[in-house]
């Protein structure tokens, strides 16, 4: 069975943040349940492109949503409220990300909840929190990126501070949401008591800031932009070549070394002025010059592979056709396929006994209402005068809703 068969999560949140680690949840078997507004996760809307004539199902939704189930709910209306208590009696996990304060008015907030389901686990996924200077503030990836400090430090002297081109606050956020969950799954084990879970866009971006918060914490020198080169360590660096530029990773002296001397040139790891990692930091730019002249006439990709051989980590720069299709990828099982069009980069984690599964392509919206509704005990009658009360909601979003 998948290491986590038997766990149920509730999972309310839209986007990414919260979706993604909902997702990484079903990969190793949670049963997750997607509860969608009446006008859809907004993500869905989030291309081209799209695998539907109907422009549903953006690859953004599809990339975030596989291995859950979907059904649509209008959580405004008390009726709604109600058939999410019903779900929650049987779920281990709920994983929201609505802006502090709406569940509370809803009368379903973290106390709320406590009192009612002392085991369930409650992961709320918000910007900055409900409380402090900024609490309560709606909070996206790219914004906090800047208030946190990370764009000051990606970007090159020429193109000055600039966004970091993934998602990563809401991608780090997932992660830390699902470190968070397995966390407390754990300790419930030993307590028999859920907990609520205070996951924040805003802490993961000042938790990502290494090594420039700790050297600037330590110091207190900003950091200059410094493009694709690390501010420790030297050479780690893009350099060009003949052909396509490569990428140095060169994390210690045996490694310039070796380096130095497959590239025929011993003689400038000997250098007075490169012979340590501090050495060579100080002396950075004219280390540089060396470099971009030793690899002048080189073929990058076929470079790279002979420093790999010997125990220098090294990589051409890819795009992404070149990622996907590298055999590498295929040997991880790195790409995942489904219906409805379905592919998307696979799981990451691979367990040795209980390896992630690919089981459910991501749902079309309020595709299983009446599967889910069924399971918690509502009956067919009771299902369609929900439907007639718009309640949950069958065929198309109810647009124009925020």
């Amino acid at each position: 069975m998948p290491a986590l068969d038997g766990i149920r999560v509730v999972d309310l949140s839209r986007v990414l943040g919260g979706p993604s680690a909902t997702q990484i949840l079903g990969d190793h078997g949670a049963d997750i349940i997607k509860v969608e507004p009446p006008q859809g996760d907004e993500t869905r809307d989030w291309g081209p492109p799209f695998a539907d004539d109907a422009q549903t199902m953006s690859a953004y939704f599809m990339g975030a949503n596989r291995n859950k189930r979907g059904i649509a709910l209008d959580l405004g209306h008390e009726k709604g409220r109600a058939v999410l208590l019903r779900l929650l009696e049987t779920a281990d996990i709920l994983v929201e990300n609505f802006k502090p304060g709406t569940m509370e008015r809803w009368g379903i907030g973290a106390d709320d909840l406590r009192a009612r389901f002392p085991r369930l686990i409650h992961c709320r996924v918000t910007g900055f929190g409900a409380d402090g200077p900024l609490g309560g503030f709606p909070g996206y990836d790219a914004v906090v990126q800047t208030m946190t400090g990370l764009i000051s430090i990606n970007g090159s002297q020429d193109s000055g501070p600039t966004r970091i081109g993934i998602p990563l606050v809401d991608l780090a956020t997932g992660l830390n949401s699902v470190i968070a969950i397995l966390l407390a799954l754990h300790e419930r084990q030993r307590s028999g008591l859920g907990q609520f879970l205070d996951i924040t866009l805003y802490d993961t971006g000042i938790a990502l800031l290494q090594p420039y918060g700790p050297n600037y914490l330590m110091s207190g020198n900003l950091p200059r932009l410094t493009g694709n080169a690390h501010p420790n360590v030297v050479p780690y660096d893009l350099y060009p070549t003949a052909t396509r530029p490569i990428f140095l990773g060169i994390g210690n002296d045996g490694q310039f070394r070796k380096a130095c001397l497959h590239l025929g040139r011993p003689d400038v790891a000997e250098d007075p002025r490169f012979r340590t990692n501090p050495l060579r930091s100080a002396n950075r730019d004219a280390l540089t010059t060396v470099m971009r002249q030793m690899l002048a006439d080189k073929d990058g990709p076929a470079l790279a592979e002979q420093l790999l051989e010997i125990g220098v980590p090294a990589g051409p720069a890819n795009n992404l056709r070149e990622a996907f299709e590298h055999p590498h990828t295929a040997h991880r099982a790195m790409i995942v396929e489904g219906e409805n069009g379905f592919r998307a980069p696979g799981p990451p984690i691979k367990l040795g006994r209980t390896p992630a599964e690919q089981r459910l392509p991501p749902p079309q919206f309020g595709a299983d209402n009446r599967t889910v509704l069924a399971q918690a005990g509502f009956s067919a009658a009771e299902i369609d005068a929900l439907v007639t009360d718009g309640v949950v909601i069958e065929g198309a979003r109810r647009m124009g809703k925020g």
